[in-house]
């Protein structure tokens, strides 16, 4: 290796102020690009002084011909070899073999085509482009605060309002037990009641979101019927426990068992945990649920829906500000594909969808005391 003293080392074609080896030689930026240039426009060059031009850092560019005749003379490949990299010893050799069989072999072009350095560069751009963070725009900034101040006013506390609706007493977590003078009510009958609620809040929840008011009456009731128990599902998914497997809902907290007890079919009540199961573990934030809730109420595949078009529109808006959203969080645990597996849980909510409506028309007594839901799911 040169030392300091040695000064500045010179380009082997021209004299210029190399800057590493290139092509197996010690080179200049300069004939670096030259090289590179001439051997992939593949034509002939000859020299019109018989091949005997004087070649310099002033008068390299005078006769491309005896410059490129230098730049090989000099050792410039346009393919690498293993015996640039100067390991004598075999078992080195083999050792760099092994450890970077694509660098190491011999032959391998160095030299790009066109078409292939355009490839390249583009796949370069792609890795730089998801290693910097996306940024919402102005637009989808306001439509995720829109959300949110929606969600924080009717859907975000109403949990913690369960306990409004006289539960039974074995559903407190800490056994507490109502004042005498205010009875409890029956599991189902409390079941009923606290359904009602949730769908009250929701449709207060679309209420407060301009897109969705801008649409006809007509629309609006018609997203809502679809999407209205979808969208209580992903807001009661912030509640649910994935080590207990319950719903902590302020100080009540309710069971499979629960639902059992309350006429639903164990079959149904599992593949709902399931879904909430696979929910929570992808560990969303607050932004990414009104989102979703979001997407799956601009449906423009309900029943009854007449601006198709329009609230395909609306949808679309929705999912590119979560994806954008995601795209600009810090990698977590279980982010992959993240997007991706969100639009599969929204497909299988209308599953559950539609096994909840006929639950509600199975157990009986239950559509009498629930005649807002009776509506929704009718």
């Amino acid at each position: 290796m040169a030392s300091a003293e040695d000064g500045p080392r010179s380009c082997v074609v021209c004299g210029d102020r190399a800057t590493g080896y290139h092509f197996h030689a010690l080179t200049c930026e300069g004939c670096k690009g030259f090289f590179r240039r001439t051997v992939n426009k593949s034509i002939g060059l000859t020299c019109p002084f018989a091949g005997r031009c004087k070649v310099n850092k002033a008068q390299r560019r005078h006769c491309p011909a005896c410059r490129l005749q230098k730049c090989l003379d000099a050792g410039m490949k346009k393919e690498s070899e293993l015996a640039p990299y100067r390991h004598q010893n075999p078992r080195m050799r083999s050792l760099c073999f092994a450890l970077a069989p694509k660098a190491y072999s011999p032959h391998k072009k160095m030299i790009l085509s066109a078409e292939a350095l355009a490839a390249r560069r583009a796949k370069q751009a792609q890795r730089r482009a998801r290693q910097v963070p996306a940024q919402l725009s102005k637009e989808q900034e306001l439509l995720v605060q829109t959300l949110l101040g929606a969600h924080s006013r009717h859907v975000g506390t109403m949990f913690n309002q369960f306990v409004r609706f006289r539960p039974p007493a074995h559903l407190f977590i800490h056994h507490k037990r109502l004042p005498v003078q205010v009875p409890e009510l029956p599991l189902l009958m409390h079941f009923a009641e606290v359904n009602t609620f949730m769908v009250q809040q929701v449709i207060k929840f679309t209420k407060d979101v301009p897109l969705f008011r801008s649409l006809p009456m007509e629309d609006q009731i018609s997203l809502l019927k679809g999407a209205a128990v979808e969208i209580c599902h992903i807001a009661l998914n912030t509640t649910f426990c994935l080590q207990t497997q319950n719903f902590l809902c302020g100080p009540l907290c309710y069971t499979l068992e629960d639902g059992v007890h309350a006429g639903f079919r164990e079959d149904f009540l599992e593949l709902l945990l399931r879904f909430h199961a696979t929910l929570r573990r992808l560990q969303l934030q607050e932004p990414e649920y009104v989102l979703m809730a979001a997407m799956a109420l601009f449906s423009p595949d309900r029943p009854g829906v007449t601006r198709r078009e329009e609230i395909d529109r609306l949808q679309e808006v929705t999912a590119l500000t979560l994806q954008s959203y995601i795209k600009a969080q810090p990698p977590r645990p279980g982010d992959r594909f993240l997007y991706a597996k969100l639009l599969g849980l929204l497909a299988e909510l209308r599953s559950i969808n539609n096994a909840y409506g006929y639950q509600i028309q199975h157990i009986q007594g239950l559509s009498a005391m629930m005649p807002l839901l009776q509506e929704i799911c009718s």
